[in-house]
């Protein structure tokens, strides 16, 4: 038995095209299988919360949507060690699949999740913050600042469901963020990482802490960052002129942003950030309100893949 958790509006509504191919797959090779519908922000918490209750040695779900789908998903999990997850993309950033090296229609991704008996361990990021009642998950990243403000502004952008009519989604990043970047304020204050003493910093752009090499539709902020090696990457900008912040930008776009002044790229299990004001915090693209105390942590082997990658 699968089971599937299905967001028929990801990418603008074309989700639900995908889920009839991904019928049409499960009907011809006679697959049993019981599917569920979100019908708001949040249902795939309760759905996932749910199916993971269910009676059964192992629960086999399968998530049908895009990066925020997934990321409900992985925190209404309630027992890991028995569930295992399936992932079929249908959104417009699609940064998670991209950091597994997940490709393909979404016929030939689940046929793929069908003949695949084993699974792969992924680690999973976490984020507590004084911002939250309880600590979240996270597949690709955490952060905040620019991308979590950039994040915080896609979330129902207009902009961003028409360009996704004719498949350019990701320019909405790119727009967002030289928008952003003209209007944002910087923040001071320090971090810490595995317990060393905390670093100072004076005008932070924005701190990502990475489980995989790209987030915001494909932007490598951490590019030897990978989702199995038992560690997170921090990429943090701070102390760059705003001139210098697009001349720097298309650096980082190409990946090139490790040899740059003003960037901290580091690998880490924990880190401790206290930043003088409330910033804007993010976790997979979904707004977690705004902060002032933040620790990031690896979970390692957290998640149990059913995918096929690599």
């Amino acid at each position: 038995m699968y089971y599937f958790i299905v967001n028929l509006k990801s990418r603008s509504g074309s989700g639900a095209q995908c889920w009839g191919e991904i019928r049409e797959v499960l009907n011809r090779r006679h697959v049993e299988y019981k599917a569920f519908r979100t019908k708001r922000k949040g249902h795939a918490t309760v759905l996932a919360k749910k199916i993971s209750r269910l009676e059964g040695r192992v629960i086999k779900l399968i998530v049908v949507g895009g990066d925020g789908t997934i990321n409900e998903v992985i925190n209404g999990i309630e027992d890991f060690k028995k569930v295992r997850v399936g992932i079929v993309p249908t959104g417009s950033g699609n940064d998670c699949v991209r950091g597994l090296n997940i490709s393909g229609t979404p016929g030939d991704i689940l046929e793929s999740i069908l003949d695949n008996e084993d699974y792969l361990n992924i680690d999973l990021g976490r984020v507590k913050s004084n911002s939250m009642r309880k600590p979240r998950y996270f597949c690709i990243s955490s952060g905040v600042g620019l991308d979590a403000i950039v994040c915080k502004k896609s979330i129902g952008s207009k902009q961003k469901a028409f360009l996704n009519r004719f498949g350019l989604g990701k320019l909405t990043y790119l727009l967002l963020t030289v928008e952003t970047l003209l209007s944002m304020r910087t923040v001071r204050g320090t971090v810490s990482f595995d317990g060393e003493k905390s670093k100072e910093f004076d005008r932070l752009i924005f701190a990502a802490g990475m489980n995989m090499r790209a987030e915001g539709g494909g932007v490598p902020m951490a590019p030897t960052a990978l989702p199995d090696d038992g560690r997170l990457s921090m990429c943090l900008a701070h102390d760059i002129s705003r001139i210098m912040s697009f001349v720097k930008l298309p650096v980082l776009i190409c990946g090139r942003h490790d040899v740059l002044k003003g960037f901290l790229l580091r690998d880490f299990g924990s880190c401790v950030m206290h930043l003088e004001r409330p910033v804007t915090l993010h976790a997979d693209g979904e707004y977690l309100g705004e902060a002032t105390d933040i620790l990031f942590e690896i979970q390692k082997a957290k998640l149990k893949l059913l995918n096929d990658i690599w």
